[in-house]
């Protein structure tokens, strides 16, 4: 089945990689058109090896539409995803905007797929970049023992900024290696040349950044447990793509090392590395330009006989974002909700 498509948010980085990841995945549509503000509208993107006009996103641009795939600041979501949905198409949303709608399913395909079924606005929530990967990690082992807690470091990249995210820390890095006077940061809290800084300097009442309670609450969400312990810390690394994450999640009974690895190794959309086959862990630099979710250092809590160690790797702006989201759209497809 073919399927009418729009891409809002089109010449953002996530939009840029959404028209890259239609083509990579031989996405079925019959029509595809690409949306933007009217600071974009007018230009032309590639997409398929052939240019393509970007239109102004408005009401009528979604006439006919079945699917939008959407990556925009949430104000404009809250705005323009229920107009795309009242004409009827249905939105995999990334933006932050709808993802605790309970009317909105958060979904990774991979750990919840069955919540597509369940769209009573017309939008789906596409999760956070941390929480996605974090959450494919999970399902295999949550199958074998069900998860009480988890405690996760991230080591954020600095795409996880966008565009700007990226331009600012290119234009540090160069000066930093040499020795000279670092740029002041632009999109960064703070330098992020030779340095780690927390994402967000405002604190959420309960001490934790905007950020982390997003961590806490999508988890949650898509595991389907609102009584699931989640504790983050999330910090910016000077890493170009690619979160990594440092898990330890502890269970209601014990489960082995070995039964861990052997469910994690065959569980769908994880490269499993176990170090003492290959001899390496997964890195950023395995991650970037892949949808898969890297998992490696498995081993036992020294301190719980319930708890295991893990760490995770993913490219943020592919699964953690724009492969998310078409993995979301054939799921649609796949399971008869639009036709």
């Amino acid at each position: 089945m073919s399927v009418n498509v729009a891409v809002v948010g089109a010449t953002g980085a996530v939009g840029d990689l959404m028209r890259k990841v239609l083509v990579e995945r031989a996405f079925p549509f019959k029509s595809i058109k690409f949306l933007a503000s009217a600071k974009s509208a007018g230009k032309t993107v590639e997409f398929a090896g052939k240019p393509h006009p970007v239109e102004l996103i408005r009401p009528e641009a979604f006439a006919g539409v079945q699917i939008v795939l959407s990556s925009t600041p949430g104000s404009v979501s809250r705005e323009y995803s229920p107009i795309a949905a009242k004409a009827g198409a249905i939105v995999v949303d990334n933006s932050s905007a709808w993802r605790m709608d309970p009317d909105c399913p958060l979904v990774v395909p991979e750990v919840n797929a069955h919540e597509l079924h369940n769209i009573r606005k017309g939008i789906v929530a596409n999760p956070n970049c941390v929480a996605i990967p974090l959450c494919v990690a999970l399902k295999p082992l949550h199958d074998l023992a069900k998860v009480k807690r988890v405690v996760v470091a991230t080591y954020q990249s600095s795409s996880g900024k966008g565009a700007t995210g990226l331009t600012d820390f290119n234009a540090q890095v160069v000066p930093w290696a040499s020795g000279k006077p670092v740029p002041a940061p632009t999109a960064h809290k703070a330098q992020l040349a030779g340095n780690v800084i927390t994402l967000d300097w405002t604190l959420d009442p309960n001490g934790f950044t905007e950020e982390e309670n997003k961590v806490i609450n999508e988890t949650r969400k898509i595991m389907g447990d609102a009584t699931l312990g989640v504790c983050p810390t999330c910090v910016r690394v000077p890493v170009r793509v690619a979160h990594s994450e440092a898990v330890t999640v502890e269970f209601e009974r014990p489960i082995t090392v070995a039964d861990a690895k052997a469910a994690l190794a065959k569980a769908p959309g994880i490269t499993f590395m176990d170090e003492t086959k290959d001899g390496k862990f997964p890195q950023p630099i395995h991650a970037e330009g892949s949808d898969s979710t890297f998992v490696g250092r498995v081993r036992q809590d020294p301190s719980n006989p319930n708890a295991l160690c893990l760490w995770v790797v993913s490219d943020n702006l592919r699964k953690g974002a724009a492969s998310n989201a078409v993995q979301c759209a054939e799921e649609l497809i796949k399971r008869g909700i639009v036709k």
